[in-house]
Order: C-alpha cells, then sequence, then structure tokens
C-alpha cells in the first residue's frame, strides 16, 4: 500500500487548496520557519483522525480553519484529503484507490468520509488499526516530540508499541465485547425484573386457571354422574309403571266379578230372609262398613297427595334457605354504602335545622325509602329470592292438613273396626237363627272376605303408584335443574350404558346415594363459578408466554454473556501473547540501531509491572450472574504491566534514560522509533525536523537509518538538515506571501538529473 497524495483546503495555513503528490520513498519538505510546512504534518494528524487539539496546535476546532488575512477572506470550513493506492487490497474495500476526508467547520462540528460516503470515526480508526496506522504517533513524530516516547511514562509506552505492532484492532474489539458484555448485563437484570414483577400475578393467574380447570373437571364428572342417574331413573319410574299397571289388573278383574257375585248372593239371602229383621241389620251394617271403607280409601289417597306435597314444598324451602343464606354473604361495594351514608347524613342534618315535627317525619320518611331500595336493589343484584311468610305459612298449613287426614283415617279406621266388630255380632245371630241359609251366608262371607283382601291389594297398588307419581315429579324437576346448571348436553343420556337388570336388581340407596354426591357436586360448582374463565385463562396463557419469552431471553443473554467473557479472555491473551513476541522482535532491532548510533552500548525494552488500579466501571462484574462466584480479595484492583527502557552507552558510565544528554536521548528516540517501524513498518511515516538535534557525523547516520527504513515505509521528511534533503527523490518548497497563504513548490531530484543530463 502507498500514500498517492495529500489535498489540503481551508486548514490552517492553506487558505487555497494545496495538493501534494507523493511519487518517491522519501519526500522532503522544506521551508523557512513559519512558511506552514510543519501544518502538513498536522493535516496527515488531522485527516487520520487525530482528537488532540494541543497536538495540533490549537485549542478548538475553529483554530484549525483559515482565518483570512488582510487580502485573503476567512474560510468557512477545513478539508483534507488522503489518498492510498489499495491496488493489492490491504484495506478490506473493494477499491483501487481508497481516500479518507475530515472537515471541520466554524461551529466545531467534524465530518469523516470514506471514498465519498460519511463514516464514523469509529470506521476510520477500524480501516486503519487494519494497516497498522494508528493515533500513538509512532508513525508521525513531530518536532519537538522525537522523544516523547522516551518521556512517556511505561503505560503510555505500552500503547505506543500496541498500536505499532497493530494490536488497535484487538483493542477495538475488546472494548466492544466490554460494551457488549455491560449491556447484556443490563438486559439481563431488567429482564429478570420483569420476571419478578410479573411472578406474583402468574401465580394468581395459574390458581384461577387451576379452579377454572377444576370447574371443568367438576362439570364434565357432574354431568356423567347426571346422566346416569337420569338414565336409571327413568328406567325404574318406567319399569315400576309397567309393573304396577300389570299388578294391578288380575285384582281389579277379579273385584269386578266378586261384586257381582256377591250381589246375586245377597239378592239371594235377601229373598230367602225378608222377613227377618238381624237380616235387615246386617245389611245395614254391611253397607255402613262398606262405605266407611270407601271413606278410608279416599281419605288413604288424599292423606297421600297431601304427603308429596308436603314434602315437594319442604324441598323448595330448603333451597330457597340456603340460597338466602349464601345471599347473605354477598359483599356490597363500599361506594354504595358510603353514598348511603351520605344520603342519610344529609337527611338528619337538614332535619336537625328545623323544629317542624313534621319536616322531621319527612326526613325520617325519606330515609326509611332509601334504605329498603337500597336493601331492594342489592336483594335483586344479588338474586332477588326473598323467603316471605308465606312460603312459611303455606308449609304449616299443609302439614296442619295432612295432621287432619291423618286424624281422620285414624277415626274411620276405628268406625270400620267397629262396624267389623259389630257385623260380626249380627252375623253370629244370623247362623245361628238361620240354619237353612249357611250356606248362602258362608259362600257370601268368603266373598266378601277376598273382596276386602282384593281391596287391600288395590289399596296397596295405588298408593305405590302415588309415589311413582312423585318420584317421576322428582325426575322431571332434576332434569329442569340439570338442563339450566348444565345446559342441554346433560338431557343425552341415552348412550349411557345401564341395562334393565341392573338397575332392578340394584338397592335405591344406591340410587339416592348418587342424588346426593350430584347435590354435593352442584353446591360446589356453583362456589367455584365460571365468570370470566375465558379472559383469565387467555391472560394467563399470554403472561406465561411472556415469562416464558423472558426465561428464554435470559438463557440467551447468560449465553452470550458467557461468549463475550470468553472472547474478552481470548482476546487479551492474544494481545498480551502478540505483545510479547512484537517486544522481543523490537528489542533485536533496537539494540542493532542503538549500536549503530552509538558505536555499541546496550538498549532494551522490559515488561514491567507497573501500579494496581481500580476496575473501571466497564470491567466485568459477576456478582449477579448466577453460579459465578466472585474472589472477595481483590475485586477492586488488578494488576497492569508496562515498558520500561534500558540503555547503557559505550565507554561512559551511563545507566538510564535520565542520564543522557539532549542529542543522546535524540539518539535513543530515533533509534526505538526506527526499530519499531522495522519490526511492524507502517505504510508511511512523517518525520517532523527529528533530526535538528543531529551533529554532521550523526546526520549521516540518520540519512543511511532512514534510507533502510525507506525499503519499509514510505517517508516524508519535514527538514532543514541537507544532509536529509539529499536522501528525499521529491522536494516540497513551502512559501508564504505577503497573503498569509502558504504555496507549494515541488522537484524532482530525479526528473531534474535527467534535465541537466
Amino acid at each position: 500500500m502507498k500514500l498517492k497524495r495529500i489535498e489540503v483546503a481551508g486548514f490552517k495555513s492553506f487558505g487555497k487548496k494545496a495538493v501534494l503528490e507523493f511519487n518517491s520513498q522519501i519526500t522532503a519538505v522544506v521551508g523557512p520557519n513559519g512558511s506552514g510546512k510543519s501544518n502538513v504534518a498536522e493535516a496527515i494528524r488531522f485527516v487520520l483522525g487525530e482528537q488532540s487539539m494541543k497536538s495540533m496546535r490549537g485549542k478548538r476546532g475553529e483554530d484549525l480553519i483559515f482565518n483570512g488575512s488582510h487580502s485573503a477572506g476567512r474560510a468557512n470550513r477545513g478539508s483534507v484529503t488522503i489518498a492510498f493506492d489499495n491496488s493489492r487490497r490491504e484495506f478490506s474495500l473493494d477499491f483501487d484507490e481508497v481516500s479518507i476526508a475530515r472537515e471541520v467547520y466554524r461551529d466545531g462540528t467534524n465530518q469523516y468520509f470514506i471514498n465519498g460516503s460519511q463514516v464514523r470515526l469509529r470506521d476510520v480508526f477500524e480501516l486503519l488499526s487494519a494497516v497498522h496506522i494508528g493515533t500513538s504517533g509512532h508513525h508521525m513524530i513531530s518536532q519537538g516530540e522525537a522523544d516523547h516516547i522516551l518521556n512517556a511514562n511505561p503505560k503510555e509506552r505500552r500503547e505506543m508499541l500496541e498500536d505499532a505492532l497493530g494490536l488497535k484492532i484487538y483493542q477495538y474489539k475488546r472494548a466492544e465485547s466490554e460494551r457488549r458484555l455491560e449491556k447484556t448485563e443490563a438486559n439481563m437484570k431488567e429482564a429478570e425484573a420483569l420476571r419478578r414483577e410479573i411472578a406474583p400475578h402468574l401465580r394468581f393467574l395459574k390458581k384461577q386457571v387451576e379452579k377454572l380447570n377444576e370447574g371443568r373437571s367438576l362439570r364434565e364428572r357432574l354431568i356423567g354422574l347426571y346422566r346416569e342417574y337420569l338414565k336409571r331413573e327413568e328406567m325404574f319410574v318406567e319399569y315400576r309403571k309397567k309393573d304396577i299397571e300389570g299388578r294391578r289388573s288380575a285384582p281389579a278383574g277379579e273385584l269386578a266379578d266378586l261384586n257381582i257375585k256377591i250381589a246375586h248372593a245377597r239378592e239371594t239371602l235377601a229373598g230367602e230372609s225378608a222377613s227377618d229383621e238381624k237380616s235387615h241389620r246386617l245389611l245395614q251394617v254391611e253397607k255402613e262398613l262398606r262405605e266407611a271403607r270407601l271413606r278410608h280409601d279416599e281419605l288413604a289417597r288424599t292423606a297421600g297427595r297431601v304427603d308429596g306435597m308436603l314434602e315437594h314444598e319442604e324441598k323448595q324451602l330448603k333451597k330457597k334457605r340456603e340460597t338466602l343464606v349464601r345471599e347473605e354473604n354477598t359483599p356490597v361495594r363500599l361506594g354504595d354504602v358510603l353514598t348511603l351514608a351520605q344520603t342519610i347524613e344529609g337527611e338528619l342534618s337538614s332535619a336537625e335545622k328545623v323544629n317542624d315535627l313534621g319536616v322531621v317525619r319527612g326526613a325520617l320518611s325519606r330515609i326509611r325509602e332509601v334504605v329498603r331500595a337500597f336493601v331492594f336493589r342489592h336483594r335483586e343484584s344479588a338474586g332477588g329470592k326473598v323467603l316471605t311468610a308465606e312460603d312459611e305459612h303455606e308449609v304449616e298449613d299443609l302439614r296442619r292438613e295432612k295432621a287432619k287426614a291423618d286424624q281422620a283415617l285414624e277415626d274411620v279406621h276405628e268406625e270400620s273396626r267397629i262396624l267389623e266388630t259389630k257385623y260380626q255380632e249380627i252375623k253370629s245371630e244370623i247362623d245361628q237363627e238361620k240354619e237353612r241359609s249357611r250356606d248362602t251366608e258362608r259362600a257370601l262371607f268368603e266373598m266378601l272376605s277376598r273382596r276386602g283382601e282384593l281391596e287391600v291389594t288395590l289399596d296397596r297398588i295405588r298408593s305405590e303408584e302415588e309415589n311413582l307419581t312423585r318420584e317421576s315429579r322428582r325426575l322431571d324437576e332434576e332434569l329442569n335443574e340439570a338442563k339450566v346448571l348444565l345446559g342441554e348436553v346433560v338431557l343425552d343420556y341415552s348412550s349411557v350404558g345401564v341395562t334393565h337388570d341392573e338397575v332392578m336388581n340394584e338397592p335405591r340407596e344406591d340410587q339416592e346415594a348418587r342424588r346426593r354426591e350430584i347435590e354435593r357436586g352442584k353446591i360446589k360448582l356453583e362456589d367455584i363459578g365460571a365468570a370470566g374463565g375465558e379472559d383469565a385463562e387467555k391472560e394467563w396463557k399470554e403472561t406465561t408466554e411472556r415469562d416464558q419469552y423472558l426465561e428464554r431471553e435470559i438463557d440467551d443473554l447468560v449465553k452470550t454473556a458467557d461468549a463475550l467473557r470468553s472472547l474478552i479472555v481470548e482476546l487479551n491473551q492474544k494481545l498480551d501473547t502478540e505483545f510479547k513476541e512484537g517486544v522481543k522482535k523490537i528489542n533485536k532491532q533496537f539494540s542493532e540501531f542503538f549500536k549503530l548510533m552509538f558505536g555499541g552500548g546496550v538498549a532494551e525494552l522490559h515488561i514491567v509491572a507497573i501500579e494496581r488500579r481500580r476496575k473501571r466501571d466497564t470491567d466485568i462484574d459477576l456478582s449477579d450472574v448466577p453460579g459465578e462466584e466472585v474472589d472477595e480479595e481483590g475485586e477492586d484492583e488488578e494488576e497492569e504491566e508496562g515498558i520500561d527502557i534500558a540503555v547503557s552507552l559505550p565507554h561512559k558510565k551511563i545507566k538510564g534514560l535520565q542520564m543522557l544528554s539532549g542529542g543522546e536521548r535524540a539518539l535513543t528516540s530515533i533509534a526505538l522509533l526506527f526499530a519499531i517501524s522495522q519490526v511492524n513498518p507502517p505504510p508511511f511515516m512523517v518525520l517532523d525536523e527529528t533530526d535538528a538535534a543531529l551533529d554532521e557525523a550523526n546526520s549521516r547516520k540518520y540519512g543511511d537509518m532512514m534510507e533502510n527504513l525507506a525499503k519499509f515505509s514510505q517517508l516524508m521528511v519535514i527538514t532543514h538538515n541537507r544532509e536529509t534533503m539529499s536522501r528525499a527523490g521529491v522536494l516540497y518548497g513551502i512559501t508564504m506571501g505577503s497573503d498569509a497563504v502558504s504555496k507549494v513548490l515541488s522537484i524532482s531530484f530525479d526528473t531534474a538529473v535527467e534535465v541537466a543530463k
């Protein structure tokens, strides 16, 4: 890579555009003091990204712009462009020529360009560091700064050598990795804080969803229980209906035939004993007995009906009471209570201010209406169910009616017993008096006895039918409740696998146990509720997904942080290894140049430990990383290394830089700078009057070293030394006229020789 040219416009004393072409390995810039020749070196510093105003002999950005003169106007901006030959692609850009430009404006702002495209200063640094050009100054030695590397402290020397060895790229990567690590750890802490923030809400939502799932599970289980219960109950009721119908048919037919036979026997008996008074009495008692039994049957049916109604009303009353118990615990909004209290307090305050009893009564009446409306409104919102006195009174009436029916049934039973006794007595008398009609009467009595048995059997069947009617009514109620609570799906129980034999062979207590289990399930399901279930489940799902996303983000950040720490350690190791290898190579060249300059002696660079320092804010802190242990001892400080220079002159008992004279220091610094350049040659070097302190003999040695160095790097030398000028291929002269504008004149020695010939 070669330096091709520098274009300067509006920078310091270059009020007009000036172009310096670099076609030779050594280019000399000469001119009288104050002509602006050092401004050429400062222009190169400027365009390469130098940020120190002091090193460019200014205090602010405006000082770098041509300020005008009595005959030339001032410039609004200063710009410098440096062009490199990139035909070998040393720069990672696909251009044969790479130009870097920098512009400064009077407000202090700067702009940077690479091949005409605006870029950041960092982009310029990274581009230059790849070809061993940095800002430490090892390739740009200004006037009075030749021994800067000798005056620098060990840490600064290390930085200069790292820059010269091309290690800046590793430092940029390390700094970038440290910044990314710091940002990653901050993001990790933020993500962990977000997880901790949503954790309580997530636990609450999880409980809500578990409660909803429990409600769904209970609902499904309840549907299954309901289906089996309803299927079994329906099959049982249908079977009982058919069974009752079958058992009632034969006794009813036999009773009808028997009644005809009894009537015929009575007619025969009446004809035989028409004049018999006892026969009339017997018939009268028999009639009364039959009427008593009819009343008994009617009262039995009435008692059964009243009993069914009482059972139904008691069940409804029980449900109302359970509902009211739950509604008593219905919460009331504090705002509604406060509004009620404010209304009552306002009415009372108004009543206290007057002595009119009518006004006070009106206030009390309004308060009563407000309280009633408050209670009614909240009772309606809680379900509006009220246990009234009519409900209790209706149940009491049914109980009294049942007791009355039971008593009447007992009275008729007693009356029937008395008539039966009387009938038996008359019958005995007739048996004794009417011996000849005994067979007829015996047959009649047998038929009456059989009729009584049949009537008892039919009464039992009617009682069973009444009970079956109540069970059928209860089944209908269960169907309605199941439909309201669980929906139409519960009514689809036709596919339930229950056989007729299983239902009929099972004890009724098992079916009753199912009913009680269903009742408990219904109460529990009502307590769990299902309001807002979909919203809670959706929110839980979204919150869970966010928590899982944050968890994955934290895992990724932890992996990224570990990778960055590993990269930082790797970069430090590589930086340390290459630095130590570079120091060894520099020591070899430094020793040779030193011996050449002084005719012997020893000069070496040593890596030394320097004072311990506190950790910077950008250094890695592992205290918050799970699983990492931080050593408390030495946590605040870490060790650094620097570079020390040891010299020993021949024929003198001088050891150490402090004892060297000015010329010796200049020769030592030149030897070290040339040694650094030999180990890792930069594309070009700028030497600004570094030979000013040299005598004629040392100037020749300086010139020889400069020619040797020119084999590896282009040199631009600003000098007054004739020996140095003689080594240049192109000579640029800087002059300044009355307009205070620097002008450039050039001469090529090679061309001059050809012309002279």
